[in-house]
């Protein structure tokens, strides 16, 4: 059953993207998910410099003489390496700035009897997306040990904790919109395990390299599907599809 819920709503997602609506905030949060994390693989470049020195020396390691040569000369492949684990944090901050105009655009299309949804205010969005990464920043540097004690099942690890911390931020956002606060934390407590599904399918595409460009805009479309469908379908427990 949540499989279905959230394949379906993957789908719909998919499908819209021929949408000019759509496609624009599509293209520019491809864009800005590529600035941010040229900006975040700039910044772990110039902290592995810094803690380096000037000798480039390592703990354990040594005297290294190979970094600038690798830095100067495999920045690309650099960069698509680091997008592996940075495009989590970066997703977090694409789907906090767009998400409202991704279901905007979203429930336009499919959803068109629902009144107008209220906006987060900037400043309730901005606290909640500090929150969420300085949680999700210090979930993965404890996860570290997890990955070096089980590595043959660090991937595992990496999607199931970044699956459940995204599923919980992008869903949350996407019914803050439409049910309120309270409500929303009420709907994801009772339906955490298709939540937390959805966001695993999410966290898994982007470890892919390339691929992640495009997931933190289509997982906000997934989501308010996603959302949408719960409340809508009486066996899921929903709400009918709430007014505001």
């Amino acid at each position: 059953m949540a499989i279905t819920l959230i394949l379906r709503a993957f789908w719909l997602a998919v499908g819209q993207v021929a949408d000019p609506r759509f496609r624009r905030v599509l293209i520019i949060g491809v864009g800005l998910a590529l600035v941010l994390l040229v900006g975040v693989s700039a910044g772990f470049v110039w902290f592995i410099d810094w803690l380096t020195g000037e000798d480039n020396w390592l703990p354990i390691l040594g005297e290294v003489t190979w970094l600038d040569d690798l830095f100067s000369w495999g920045a690309a492949f650099l960069l698509m390496f680091l997008s592996i684990f940075l495009m989590i944090p970066v997703a977090s901050a694409i789907t906090s700035m767009f998400l409202d105009n991704v279901a905007d655009a979203v429930e336009a299309e499919h959803y068109p009897h629902l009144p107008p949804a209220s906006h987060v205010p900037f400043g309730d969005a901005l606290r909640d997306t500090v929150n969420f990464m300085g949680v999700l920043i210090g979930v993965n540097i404890l996860a570290l040990a997890l990955y070096v004690f089980f590595a043959p099942l660090a991937p595992l690890i990496f999607w199931t904790v970044n699956g459940f911390l995204l599923g919980r931020e992008y869903f949350t956002l996407a019914a803050i919109r439409r049910v309120g606060r309270a409500q929303a934390k009420r709907l994801r407590r009772r339906h955490m395990v298709t939540i937390w599904a959805a966001g695993v399918l999410m966290a898994i595409p982007l470890s892919v390299p390339v691929l992640n460009l495009i997931i933190p805009i289509m997982g906000a479309a997934t989501f308010t599907h996603l959302f949408h469908q719960l409340v809508s379908d009486p066996h899921a427990g929903g709400l009918q599809h709430p007014q505001r």
